[in-house]
């Protein structure tokens, strides 16, 4: 797997953006728009570059990826927040019922209130997605 740095991605013809980590269930992925392909990286992808950046088993790399994604998920579910600072901050967020309308038929419909999983990107996060020139 070849590095690039940012700069070098940043140069090139066609625009990219790239590291959007989202963490949904069980699934881990990130994803890379290349001018207007998608590329997504699944959770095996992740572990093997972790593994080979680490110098890590890809079986303790997993164990440790799976550990972090249960303590999230359960702090978060459990109506706390987890902060990594420099990277973001995991929580849950509340949506209000509204109304909406059913594709097929347009008949209005409520939705009904839930929570949803939110993270926001911490400072260095957005410094490497939008780096000052």
């Amino acid at each position: 797997m070849e590095k690039y740095s940012l700069q070098y991605l940043t140069n090139l013809e066609f625009p990219i953006i790239t590291i959007f980590v989202t963490l949904f269930g069980r699934h881990v992925y990130r994803e890379r728009i290349i001018g207007m392909e998608v590329v997504k990286m699944n959770k095996k992808e992740l572990v093997a570059a972790i593994a080979e950046n680490t110098e890590v088993s890809k079986k303790d790399v997993e164990k440790v990826l799976d550990g972090f994604i249960n303590v999230v998920v359960d702090e978060v579910k459990n109506g706390g927040k987890v902060q990594l600072v420099g990277f973001g901050t995991f929580e849950s967020a509340e949506r209000g019922e509204r109304a909406g309308r059913n594709p097929k038929t347009g008949e209005a419909v409520t939705i009904p209130a839930s929570k949803a999983f939110k993270f926001k990107p911490g400072k260095a996060v957005k410094d490497a997605l939008n780096p000052a020139e």
